[in-house]
């Protein structure tokens, strides 16, 4: 039986502490704070089956969405800003993408959040396109809406049969936000994972979900990965939620079936 070293981990998690954070990190006071370096950083952080850019937007999201402290905000936001993992520009882009599947307040949050480091490392203000530079038409950007929502959701479009599918979800949140070139797919996915997953609403977890490994943004074991980073700050009870429905999902993809709610 291989024996592992406390000593060595708390070694770990100190380094990938300071190193993800971009700052110094105190001796911990206290047992959840030795904790979170002996288990959040040296081993969830460390763990070689998701990328560090996915987890940034995965702890943004989820300490946004739990109403976790802003310097635990700070701290994402400047490690992956100082390690170039993630641009000035795409953080903007995340936050407004966060308020759509968290909620406006989280977004605020997280966008406060990127205020406040951008104003701590010096950094210029990051310009923004507008959501519409040009007139447009209704019609048209309702089914350009539709047609991304089948890329996106590889499922059929909802028929614009009241304000929040025809206004809400086709024109605005498909029509407009998925569409942003700003801020790639993947990102966004994992954002809006994260957002579904902290509402406990079961029809948008089941089908985000599916479609994350469907359309091929996310493999079945960077989402067993997802579950784990999200746990974090979402909690184990809404982890394992999330774990059964990764299971699901997962076999009904390589059994080559469809998405059944």
């Amino acid at each position: 039986m291989t024996l592992l070293n406390p000593k060595e981990r708390s070694q770990r998690g100190e380094r990938l502490q300071s190193e993800l954070r971009s700052s110094g990190i105190a001796e911990p006071n206290t047992l959840l704070q030795a904790a979170w370096r002996d288990y959040l950083y040296a081993e969830i952080w460390s763990r070689p089956d998701l990328d560090r850019r996915s987890r940034y937007f995965i702890s943004m999201s989820g300490a946004a969405c739990e109403g976790g402290r802003s310097d635990v905000l700070d701290g994402y936001v400047r490690g992956a800003l100082k390690l170039g993992e993630i641009a000035l520009a795409e953080l903007r882009e995340a936050a407004l993408h966060l308020a759509l599947y968290g909620g406006w307040s989280q977004g605020m949050a997280l966008d406060a959040a990127v205020t406040r480091v951008a104003t701590e490392l010096g950094l210029p203000p990051a310009s923004f396109r507008p959501l519409r530079e040009n007139p447009w038409d209704p019609q048209r950007r309702t089914e350009e809406g539709a047609a991304k929502f089948v890329s996106v959701m590889t499922l059929p479009a909802p028929k614009p049969v009241s304000p929040y599918l025809g206004d809400g979800i086709l024109n605005f949140v498909f029509g407009e936000m998925w569409l942003r070139p700003e801020l790639d797919q993947r990102a966004r996915r994992w954002i809006t994972l994260v957002g579904v997953a902290h509402s406990s609403s079961s029809t948008p977890i089941r089908s985000h979900i599916y479609a994350a490994m469907a359309s091929g943004d996310a493999t079945p074991a960077e989402m067993q990965e997802f579950v784990l980073q999200f746990a974090v700050h979402g909690g184990w009870p809404k982890g394992s939620v999330i774990q059964s429905v990764v299971f699901e999902m997962s076999k009904r993809i390589a059994d080559g079936l469809p998405f059944e709610n």
